[in-house]
């Protein structure tokens, strides 16, 4: 391993699970315990948790934050009251994604952006040389820890009630004080739990103790892909637009925010490109930058633990972008059958 990566308060006990790790990020980080399909299930079937404080932190504070945020980012800060957060996106001139990221609002106008470890650094340059008399933006990552506990069983785990999606409260967990969020990025019920950077190996024992099973990035990975939710980097990027990318929910285009003009003029007249997921109907596995005949690119593909089968999303003309629709994916050199679905690939049986 370089020596140059960083790692996370609890790498050592990463180590001493005998996970297998691997540079992600600019960290070192663990891939996978047990395996990437046994883990993927626990998460489906009962609790997973999984190490995510590589992530970025970034405090917004001051009287004249909100109006900032509200011009910096895709979604109505607005509509977020104390104790809620919103899904949003970071945005070029020409509508590009900087970074997709979660907003959350605290009392007394202060905020909180947890942000793609991969952008941290870009995030906070792009708000700090935008930063407005009033507000202050401050790059808080080192501060503290962050686990995603996630899976159907997740609350009962860990003594929780329900509450919304996308609301937050602080809380304890075995005596040690968290920040308890109704979020994650597994398309299952969870909460996200941060905390002191120095409390962090203390509460991954807690969480372990109450029977989560420790999972790695490898079903990370192939959580989100089962249920669509795009991975900075592969599906989309400051090359890529929110309406292409099926992300315009994301954004309120009655708003002022950064390229919001181009965004507007997109949606008017149409992408010429679409991100769809899609399922093989032959034996293969996708991997993004196969070409997809017609014009098209995979940008993420996986085997699902879940389906047995090739699934993933990418990027096809407009016209060719409708749930139903066969492609044919350039599978190292071999045409692969497959069709376009709609979102998500995998439902949960009820």
């Amino acid at each position: 391993m370089e020596a140059t990566l960083k790692r996370t308060p609890l790498f050592e006990r990463h180590v001493g699970l005998g996970a297998r790790m691997v540079p992600f990020a600019g960290f070192e980080m663990p891939v996978q315990y047990e395996g990437v399909i046994p883990e993927h299930r626990a998460v489906r079937g009962d609790c997973g948790v999984f190490d995510v404080s590589h992530m970025g932190e970034l405090h917004v504070d001051g009287p004249t934050a909100q109006a900032f945020l509200q011009a910096m980012l895709s979604n109505d800060v607005d509509r977020v009251g104390d104790g809620q957060a919103q899904y949003t996106l970071l945005t070029n001139e020409q509508g590009g994604i900087v970074d997709d990221l979660i907003v959350y609002r605290f009392a007394h106008g202060q905020f909180l952006l947890v942000v793609n470890a991969s952008n941290r650094e870009a995030a906070f340059a792009w708000l700090k040389d935008r930063e407005p008399r009033g507000a202050e933006v401050r790059d808080a990552s080192d501060e503290y820890g962050l686990l995603a506990v996630q899976g159907p069983r997740a609350l009962g785990r860990l003594g929780l009630l329900e509450a919304p999606a996308f609301t937050h409260d602080m809380g304890e967990i075995d005596g040690i004080e968290v920040l308890i969020s109704r979020t994650g990025y597994t398309g299952e019920r969870g909460v996200e739990l941060c905390c002191a950077a120095d409390e962090t190996p203390a509460l991954w024992d807690a969480v372990l103790a109450r029977g989560a099973v420790p999972c790695g990035l490898g079903a990370r990975d192939t959580l989100r892909l089962e249920v669509c939710y795009p991975l900075h980097g592969n599906d989309i990027g400051p090359e890529t637009d929110s309406i292409s990318a099926g992300l315009g929910w994301a954004c309120a285009l009655a708003t002022e925010f950064t390229g919001v003009d181009v965004l507007r003029r997109t949606r008017d007249e149409g992408p010429t490109r679409r991100l769809v997921p899609f399922v093989l109907e032959e034996r293969a596995v996708p991997r993004q930058g196969m070409p997809i005949e017609g014009g098209g690119e995979v940008t993420s593909g996986t085997h699902s633990p879940m389906l047995d089968v090739g699934i993933g999303m990418g990027y096809l003309p407009s016209e060719a972008a409708t749930p139903g629709n066969d492609i044919v994916i350039d599978v190292r050199g071999k045409p692969k059958r497959a069709r376009v679905v709609k979102k998500p690939i995998y439902r949960r049986e009820t």
